[in-house]
């Protein structure tokens, strides 16, 4: 059986199939969602998103995403009992396409959590995927 702490599973040298084999489930995509546009970055912040994930599959799927080189983990410099998240220059690499998943699903799902950054993202989606890259490069380079 493979392990979730692995890294991801190549099953062809199709870029989409790469892709769709990291992408490829509902939590890794909300995880950065909640960095990007939630200012989320610590465990409990994490588990407090609406959509409730188990405390034991946020924790391998956060393993699974700083093995795989999309997540940088640090001690808080307030608390050295916790751990903080910040997204890897290869995953604000994917900024582009989880914007482009938004514009996708506000068209076909009326209800809008992101509502804000949908306007911005219909006035000026380059202007938009720039304003975010420099923000999580902002907090990298503070990590």
């Amino acid at each position: 059986m493979k392990s979730d702490l692995a890294p991801v599973n190549k099953r062809s040298n199709c870029p989409i199939s790469y892709t769709m084999d990291f992408l490829g489930n509902k939590w890794t995509v909300l995880i950065l969602r909640d960095i990007i546009f939630n200012q989320k970055n610590s465990f409990r912040e994490f588990l407090d998103s609406d959509e409730k994930i188990a405390s034991n599959i946020l924790s391998s799927k956060l393993s699974l995403l700083e093995a795989n080189g999309f997540l940088l983990k640090k001690v808080s410099a307030f608390d050295k009992k916790k751990f903080l998240y910040y997204l890897t220059e290869k995953a604000i690499d994917m900024l582009p396409i989880i914007i482009e998943i938004l514009i996708w699903g506000t068209k076909y799902n009326p209800d809008n959590c992101l509502e804000k950054v949908q306007k911005e993202v219909a006035k000026n989606k380059t202007l938009v995927i720039r304003k975010y890259t420099e923000i999580l490069r902002s907090q990298l380079a503070k990590a």
